[in-house]
């Protein structure tokens, strides 16, 4: 069911956080604050946007997410979980042995997982694959491919990037996390990569700037992207590491690790207020 309300949505997007803190916590590990700052797009695709039916996890004209940023996992996880493809009880076996919620996603084992991912770089290859794949079989599905914005200094997903021109692949859409920090620090002092729309409008691409927490403007630039014509998109999301959670937020530090228990509890107070 799509929802539409934007209130609504923000709810949802406040409950996939929690899912996330609650994740790494029992994991006593991960990824927290690159899948906060990607939470509000996850949930904007599989709630607003995304043609997917969850009792139908394999139709082959079901749209695609590739999490490029595989590392982001408790986020995809958590709204899958939220979104019925599997019970939510299962977010407590994150990386534990035995579950199938690995600390990167695998297609194999999540349902509603739509590619394997966790290698830098190499998602967006796979979704310029799919979304060629869809244009040949006529199957009108979007292909949509979230990365980070620290994982673009990755040259082959510039290679990606040319291909995804040279067709024309306007049912692809590309949205970086542009939270500004990796896991070594701020991203113009580590890889010097800026620029990102100049760098995007380049490569043939059709370029969107938005607030990737401001749930309205991503609708509506996901519906822009899903209109546009002879080209593939980039939407740009500038947003905060470790959103929702003031003492991870911008800090390049809570990109791989899990909160202690008075953090845990500081973290869900917080993001059930």
């Amino acid at each position: 069911m799509k929802i539409t309300n934007i209130e609504a949505l923000e709810r949802i997007a406040k409950e996939v956080r929690r899912g996330i803190i609650e994740e790494v916590y029992n994991a006593g590990s991960g990824h927290p604050g690159g899948s906060l700052s990607c939470a509000d797009i996850l949930t904007v695709l599989y709630f607003n946007q995304m043609n997917i039916d969850e009792k139908k996890t394999n139709d082959p004209n079901r749209d695609r997410l590739v999490l490029s940023k595989g590392h982001a996992s408790p986020a995809l996880y958590s709204v899958l979980a939220r979104k019925g493809y599997f019970d939510k009880e299962l977010l407590k076996t994150f990386r534990k042995i035995g579950s199938n919620l690995q600390g990167h996603p695998d297609m194999n084992k999540v349902p509603g997982v739509d590619m394997t991912t966790g290698s830098l770089g190499q998602g967006i290859s796979t979704a310029v694959g799919m979304a060629i794949a869809s244009k040949m079989n006529q199957a009108g599905c979007k292909v949509f491919c979230i990365l980070g914005d620290g994982e673009i200094e990755e040259g082959q997903v510039w290679e990606a990037c040319t291909t995804a021109s040279k067709y024309e692949l306007d049912n692809l859409c590309v949205i970086v996390d542009n939270n500004n920090l990796q896991i070594d620090g701020k991203i113009e002092e580590v890889g010097g990569m800026n620029n990102l729309t100049e760098k995007f409008i380049s490569f043939g691409f059709n370029v969107l700037n938005i607030n990737g927490h401001d749930i309205s403007s991503i609708v509506d630039a996901i519906t822009t992207a899903k209109q546009t014509k002879g080209k593939p998109t980039a939407i740009i999301a500038k947003t905060i590491k470790g959103k929702g959670v003031s003492f991870m937020e911008n800090k390049a530090e809570w990109h791989g690790k899990a909160p202690k228990e008075e953090e845990y509890k500081l973290a869900m107070k917080e993001l059930e207020a």
